[in-house]
């Protein structure tokens, strides 16, 4: 009932002992509180923030439109809700050094258990997007060591994106994840890797925990948990997908409704009311409420 009753110093703790594990890391992306919710119940080991779908949320484009406050108060939203870690997109710390360290304060306090700060130029651009800029090897290692100097609870991931692979190619994204590692980044993002040969280039060059981002309609290939894991990747994300499956079903049933007039044929489609009640733990409320209001004279 109501908010998550584990504190976020010991989700954090409990996600580097995850990380520790050896095993795979499953980390589907919530759209919102509720998506969190269900993504618990379904057994994932941990819940993604995207600033994709966050900006997705707000009707803009991922380049760069949205601010810290959004994105620490969606975060914020979401981690209260889960006994599960949540990974946060912090994008570029929304700004230099000085506005990095704000960033990860500000997102340490919304308790997410990590974040990712990214090499790109402010403002950014979804990473498989063409045109992708890059910022200088000098930039992006300030970003991280900035970040890592900022957290307060040692246990907060603080892991680096790095968008390069898409610009220079495979050499320059090892290059540049080896560079961030020095800088005290805790884990890496490759972002738009091709396939699973790249992942395992990228693992064979650094030995901190490595991330693949499993984005629909992108630039790599999808690839399987086993195939993941089997080359020592030790997260995987979807950070879209869910949002994806809702908004295909939203328009689906939108378009049957202008086709049919009514909705009688997506009922069956639907979540029910028991089972979104369920989600929401209105057994928990009323027991809560009843506990409280009941009286005798």
């Amino acid at each position: 009932m109501l908010y998550s009753k584990i504190p976020a110093a010991q989700k954090r703790a409990a996600f580097r002992r995850s990380l520790d594990s050896g095993k795979l890391l499953r980390i589907p992306g919530a759209f919102n509180p509720l998506s969190a919710n269900l993504i618990q119940q379904k057994g994932f080991e941990g819940v993604y923030i995207s600033g994709a779908v966050i900006a997705a949320d707000l009707g803009l484009p991922d380049i760069g439109l949205t601010t810290l406050t959004e994105v620490a108060n969606r975060g914020g939203q979401i981690s209260r809700m889960t006994d599960l870690p949540t990974l946060i997109d912090a994008d570029t710390g929304f700004g230099e050094p000085m506005n990095v360290a704000r960033t990860v304060q500000t997102l340490e306090d919304a308790g997410v258990a990590g974040l990712h700060i990214e090499d790109q130029v402010n403002p950014k651009r979804c990473g498989h997007l063409d045109g992708t800029a890059i910022a200088d090897s000098d930039t992006a290692v300030k970003r991280i060591r900035a970040a890592t100097d900022a957290r307060r609870d040692p246990n907060l991931l603080v892991m680096a994106r790095t968008d390069i692979r898409a610009v220079e190619g495979l050499s320059a994204a090892v290059d540049r994840a080896k560079e961030l590692v020095d800088a005290g980044a805790d884990a890496i993002f490759p972002e738009a890797m091709k396939d699973l040969s790249e992942f395992e280039a990228m693992r064979g060059a650094i030995d901190v925990p490595l991330l693949a981002n499993m984005t629909e309609f992108g630039k790599s290939e999808l690839l399987t948990n086993e195939q993941l894991a089997n080359v020592g990747v030790n997260i995987v994300i979807y950070p879209v997908s869910l949002l994806r499956l809702a908004m295909g079903a939203a328009e689906r049933g939108l378009d049957t409704l202008v086709a049919e007039g009514s909705l009688n044929s997506e009922v069956a489609n639907m979540q029910t009311r028991a089972r979104l009640y369920e989600l929401n733990d209105y057994a928990g409320y009323n027991t809560f409420d009843e506990s409280v209001f009941n009286f005798s004279l």
